[in-house]
């Protein structure tokens, strides 16, 4: 099993999975260890990773036969996958491409950490809005170039607004929760990535 956990995570740092191969699942097996796959628990003879107080997902760790193609999407996964605390289900929605294996595992364990905690709240984040920085004045000329007397130049107008701003869209989400039996706050930030036409989640 930990030879195709390294072959799978190997195929993993090249590109190879395809869009239905993007999630990979956390399972315990017979012995008790964790282990990770492509596949189903149930497939590779193990089962879903429970937490602490957690209760059974059964085949929440299930391939997704669809992508979140709206952000609301997102949002939704996400508020699943922390209410049933099933780190496997988040992993759905994560873009692993490009991860070392040592990476991958790391990225598991944040999500593992991740689902454990109460929720309070998921909020968009948004690129810094630019400063509007108004054009330098330009002198007068007329149509054979030469230069209009400054005292008979029309008078600038005055108190133009700006240009509209063309819409903010969010780069990331924001998860605001508590830390797991207690009141402290803790926040994590995902940022958002467009690819196969679909929303995914990096750290």
């Amino acid at each position: 099993m930990r030879i195709a956990l390294l072959l799978l995570l190997s195929a993993i740092a090249l590109g190879a999975l395809d869009l239905h191969a993007q999630q990979i699942n956390r399972c315990t097996n017979a012995q008790g260890q964790t282990v990770y796959g492509d596949k189903p628990c149930e497939a590779m003879g193990a089962r879903a990773r429970l937490l602490p107080g957690g209760r059974a997902t059964g085949g929440s760790g299930l391939y997704h036969d669809s992508c979140a193609r709206r952000l609301s999407e997102v949002v939704a996964q996400i508020q699943r996958a922390v209410d049933a605390r099933d780190a496997n289900r988040l992993s759905g929605i994560y873009l692993w491409n490009g991860l070392s294996s040592a990476a991958a595992t790391h990225v598991m364990d944040r999500l593992d950490a991740i689902v454990q905690r109460p929720l309070v709240d998921i909020a968009p984040v948004f690129p810094p809005e630019p400063a509007y920085e108004p054009a330098p004045p330009q002198p007068f000329t007329y149509t054979d170039g030469s230069p209009v007397d400054p005292q008979q130049a029309p008078v600038p107008e005055v108190g133009v607004s700006p240009p509209p701003a063309p819409p903010r869209r969010p780069i990331g989400l924001r998860l605001e929760q508590t830390l797991a039996n207690s009141a402290t706050p803790s926040r994590t930030v995902f940022n958002l990535r467009r690819q196969y036409n679909c929303f995914w989640i990096t750290l």
